[in-house]
């Protein structure tokens, strides 16, 4: 089992390892065909909209080559898809007819019921009612898709509790549903899977930079609530000289402020007491505002190879406009995050990954 140092694991029900083991299985063979490697990049290029521009923003940045990796031009709006894509293929192989996600922001929910209206699959979305309301354009997006999108009322409503709503589903009806979780968290193997599925950013992105300046970035730099976009564009230059810089909400930041803990199925740095209780988290961006991490972010911050900062909601939505106004780009308030601390590096040359587009926030922007 992949492990990141003291990071990782399955910390789940008995009734899930069977499910856990048929998945592993079915992802290593899926991984060693080319077949599925064809179908997925056919889905990747010729329905997604893959490779994703790299775009110089010479305003947003004066001094400074900052250039935006752009998932938000990706179909459905942001890098979401690419592990949609991915993990619905892998459903179809194992049999699977039924999905079951979580989705905070609706960026991950909305690709989720795209990949399953594509694929002609029974699709349930958990989602809080608190992130239903300040992401209300997502929810009916996924409803115009054909997904049933299932209310949860308790606890802080984000989330956090959705993803503990998805999880019981899937308990419940193991043999015909897949749980197509939508970061790299999660018991073994999702953040390996997740990691692998969303890797194309951050190839992509290494190739780009190097064709239009002939060298490596200083830093690349990328919003983290679970994770899956900022692990994305990390795997492209991990094994380089490169700095990796992750941005929390300053509400949220698990990384900054966490302990070991267990989080739904997994080890990782958890916003907790000293009981272990996960503590409640919060951030003006639904995408954000989860009170655990990525085991591999856990590992990188441990390791000194990625360091992690905050930024606060001012801060984000400051960004927001900024990126609006001068370069003519609204981004999510997720990568808004990234774009506060990029525009301050001590860098010359930066990468960010806009993982998402802006127009889900305008109720919290306006």
């Amino acid at each position: 089992m992949l492990t990141y140092g003291e990071y990782g694991g399955r910390f789940v029900p008995e009734t899930l390892i069977p499910a856990l083991d048929e998945l592993e299985a079915g992802w290593r063979a899926a991984f060693a065909d080319d077949a599925f490697h064809a179908e997925l990049h056919d889905l990747l290029t010729r329905y997604a909209g893959r490779p994703t521009p790299l775009t110089l923003a010479e305003r947003f940045a004066p001094g400074k080559r900052l250039y935006l990796k752009r998932e938000d031009l990706l179909h459905t709006g942001a890098h979401k898809l690419n592990n949609a894509l991915g993990q619905a293929v892998l459903a179809r192989r194992l049999g699977k007819r039924r999905i079951v996600a979580e989705t905070g922001a609706g960026q991950h929910g909305v690709a989720t019921a795209t990949v399953c209206a594509r694929f002609g699959l029974e699709c349930v979305v958990y989602m809080g009612s608190e992130d239903m309301e300040r992401q209300r354009p997502n929810v009916q997006r996924m409803h115009l898709l054909g997904a049933e999108v299932r209310a949860v009322e308790f606890g802080t409503r984000t989330l956090k509790e959705a993803t503990s709503e998805a999880i019981r589903d899937w308990i419940a009806n193991v043999e015909t549903t897949h749980y197509l979780i939508g970061s790299c968290v999660g018991p073994h193997p999702y953040p390996e899977l997740v990691r692998e599925l969303q890797s194309v950013i951050g190839r992509e992105a290494r190739e780009q930079v190097l064709a239009v300046e002939g060298r490596l970035p200083d830093a690349v730099v990328a919003c983290v609530g679970g994770g899956s976009n900022a692990i994305g564009i990390f795997a492209g230059f991990v094994d380089d000289d490169v700095r990796l810089v992750g941005v929390e909400a300053a509400g949220a930041a698990s990384l900054g402020g966490g302990r070991p803990a267990v989080l739904h199925g997994a080890r990782s740095s958890v916003l907790a007491d000293a009981d272990g209780q996960v503590l409640d988290a919060h951030s003006i961006s639904a995408g954000l505002d989860y009170p655990g991490v990525g085991p591999e972010h856990a590992h990188l911050r441990d390791s000194g190879r990625a360091e992690y900062v905050g930024a606060s909601d001012e801060e984000a939505l400051a960004a927001f406009h900024r990126l609006a106004r001068t370069e003519g780009i609204l981004p999510a308030l997720e990568p808004a995050h990234a774009l506060a601390r990029a525009a301050e590096l001590d860098a010359e040359l930066v990468v960010v990954c806009l993982s998402g587009r802006g127009d889900k926030d305008l109720a919290q922007v306006t």
